[in-house]
């Protein structure tokens, strides 16, 4: 098991950790009742701290980040030496917590993406993930909701029995929603992105050497290039230049800044 702390990419604190030590973490947190934000960053969502200052506090007060993607796990190891052997990927860290949530009887609740796509996943998930207890599912309303409309989301969440929350709402609108509801709901709240997609069998995730060479962020922009250039041509260059920048010790991410609410849904 690896779990040794957090350490920051370009101002935004990652952990260091294995997918044991993430799925034992949001276990206890799920047995203690206790609310526990997550989040599994690739280059974009990293970026997405940089260039907002506001958004950078919210991911620096979740209580674990985890590398979602290749290159975020080779900068902690570049930068500080954290000899992480894999990253820690949402869709994977998804199934993972699932399934030790099944082996202690605990009940999961998928908020996020569409009616179809969760149709899909509570049909398809229970048969990757035998023993897995539901407890319920509410698609986005793809709206900045009144508190009012987070109080009766929060109720229905916690009504349902669930012990953990896993969140699909894209970045970054998915790290707001688990920074903004996690003490709410009093759980474990995952941002997991495109596990809802993936484990509903709507999208077919890339080869497993895709995934290990670090181009996944490629097969996607060939995909789908109208609305994802802007995301990998222009981010990921300023992510290299960044990490070069704070190896020399002449990168400044600026304060944080203190979050508004969003209330996204």
């Amino acid at each position: 098991m690896i779990d040794d702390g957090k350490v920051a990419i370009l101002g935004v604190d990652v952990d260091a950790v294995d997918y044991e030590a993430a799925t034992s973490r949001i276990i206890a947190a799920a047995h203690g009742r206790r609310p526990y934000g997550v989040s599994a960053l690739a280059v974009h969502g990293v970026m997405t701290g940089v260039d907002d200052a506001e958004h950078r506090a919210r991911l620096n007060a979740l209580d674990l980040v985890t590398p979602d993607g290749q290159p975020v796990r080779w900068a902690m190891n570049w930068l500080h030496g954290a000899g992480l052997p894999d990253r820690v990927y949402g869709p994977r860290l998804t199934l993972e917590v699932c399934r030790a949530a099944a082996a202690d009887g605990l009940s999961v609740f998928f908020y996020g993406s569409t009616a179809d796509t969760l149709g899909a996943l509570e049909r398809r998930l229970p048969t990757l993930v035998p023993g897995l207890r539901i407890a319920g599912t509410r698609p986005s309303r793809f709206a900045t909701s009144t508190p009012a409309e987070l109080d009766e989301l929060a109720t229905a969440i916690t009504a349902s029995g669930a012990a953990i929350c896993m969140v699909g709402l894209g970045c970054p609108r998915q790290e707001v929603f688990a920074y903004e509801n996690a003490i709410r709901l009093s759980m474990p709240v995952l941002a997991v992105g495109a596990a809802f997609d993936f484990h509903a069998g709507l999208q077919r995730e890339p080869p497993a050497w895709v995934q290990r060479a670090g181009l996944q962020w490629l097969q996607r922009l060939v995909g789908d290039p109208r609305r994802l250039w802007r995301r990998y041509l222009i981010l990921n260059p300023r992510f290299v230049l960044g990490l070069v920048r704070q190896r020399l010790g002449r990168f400044d991410p600026g304060p944080d800044a203190e979050p508004t609410h969003v209330g996204h849904s």
